[in-house]
């Protein structure tokens, strides 16, 4: 049996969760009153640097995709604790969900939910189906090729960007066709790694009539020498009804727990499976 690509995977992950959000949180946003217009997802303030001598966007990819294959099959399992949490511009959290995701190597993810608050309409409706589509689509039950790879992007690299501690390249993706597994925006990639940090951008295509606007951000963190999601921010616009954010923080990590230290070496986020959400 083939071996899924756990950095391609991580991924694809960041492209169909934010999808899945957008889709979940119009069902919310149209449940609620109209905002006003003036937030916006958070931006990097650190300055964009010309880029060192000897890069080019071609490049950029073969080393994100050759390190891709050389991380494919470090990671044996992870758990983390994740927050979601639906907001509005107010900062009111309308509601919550915390749970425990664990991975084993190599499609198998479960979530126990450990504690959940706010409207019981908006978790059912919005949060568990978000929950259940990104453990679908990792588990491969719906096939969507959004990696981010040559086939699906071209890069137009923009130069340097410090992302907290981490030193990037910093590229417009623009998606080769309109596909709202797809997204354009700027990616930021590791330097040193070649590793996914940061992702900012709207999908490809227009996802329905009542969306007027959906923004996200995905931004990665070195966990154990291992790049693993930090927090997901997407920001909604629905027609008539005005925006509205959900959010997932991603903490308190223990990774490959069930291996030994040697066998523990750097990779992003794989695709995962859960038998516990319904």
């Amino acid at each position: 049996m083939e071996r899924k690509d756990p950095a391609t995977s991580h991924n694809k992950g960041a492209l169909l969760f934010a999808v899945a959000a957008i889709l979940a949180i119009t069902i919310f946003a149209a449940d609620t009153k109209a905002q006003s217009d003036g937030d916006e997802l958070p931006q990097l303030d650190a300055v964009v640097e010309p880029l060192r001598p000897g890069v080019n966007e071609s490049q950029v990819l073969a080393e994100l995709a050759a390190h891709n294959e050389k991380r494919k099959s470090a990671l044996h399992d992870y758990s983390v604790l994740r927050t979601y949490q639906v907001i509005d511009l107010k900062g009111k959290v309308h509601a919550e969900k915390i749970g425990r995701m664990e991975f084993l190597s190599p499609d198998k993810k479960t979530f126990t939910v450990t504690s959940e608050s706010g409207s019981g309409l908006v978790r059912n409706m919005a949060l568990n189906p978000l929950i259940k589509s990104e453990i679908e689509a990792a588990a491969g039950k719906e096939h969507h090729d959004s990696a981010i790879s040559a086939d699906n992007y071209s890069l137009n690299l923009l130069g340097e960007q410090q992302v907290g501690s981490y030193r990037c390249f910093v590229a417009e993706a623009v998606p080769r066709r309109k596909d709202k597994y797809l997204f354009e925006g700027k990616l930021w990639i590791d330097v040193d790694d070649y590793s996914v940090v940061r992702i900012e951008g709207h999908p490809a295509k227009k996802l329905s009539f009542w969306i007027q606007r959906a923004d996200f951000v995905r931004q990665y963190q070195k966990t154990d020498g291992f790049w693993l999601p930090q927090k997901d921010q997407t920001l909604v616009q629905v027609r008539l009804y005005g925006k509205k954010v959900l959010t997932i923080e991603h903490r308190d990590y223990a990774v490959n727990a069930g291996q030994s230290k040697e066998a523990r070496a750097i990779v992003p986020e794989t695709t995962i499976t859960s038998t516990s959400l319904h």
